[in-house]
């Protein structure tokens, strides 16, 4: 399992061929609670920096963009209830939507755990 990010904040997640993709632990702190999020349709594509999803907290509305290119084959649909999974666990309860790959080079580029540290510091 592999986990880059983009200059935006968005998180991928890699096992095989799926991409779990969400915004980080930094990212939800900066927006503060999230009151709303509005995920893709599943069977959706988009290319690399298409803007994606979108989630709106009480203090913005903030773009969510795909940090790769991809079919969407799952979304979150806990958060439709519980947006505030995204704040209490960013990562693993709070994630947005799954992508089957289109191509594993559009990772490269993304910033690893240590370049998204000094990034966000």
């Amino acid at each position: 399992m592999t986990t880059r990010y983009t200059q935006d904040h968005e998180y991928v997640r890699v096992e095989g061929k799926t991409g779990t993709v969400g915004i980080s632990a930094y990212a939800q702190e900066q927006l503060g609670d999230i009151v709303f999020v509005e995920l893709p349709s599943v069977g959706a594509s988009f290319k690399k920096g298409d803007e994606a999803a979108v989630v709106e907290s009480v203090k913005a509305a903030s773009e969510i963009y795909a940090p790769v290119s991809g079919k969407v084959i799952a979304v979150n649909d806990a958060l439709s209830d519980n947006p505030g999974l995204i704040n209490s666990d960013p990562t693993d309860g709070g994630w947005l939507f799954k992508l089957e790959l289109d191509d594993e080079g559009d990772l490269e580029g993304l910033m690893d755990d240590a370049a998204y540290a000094s990034h966000t510091a």
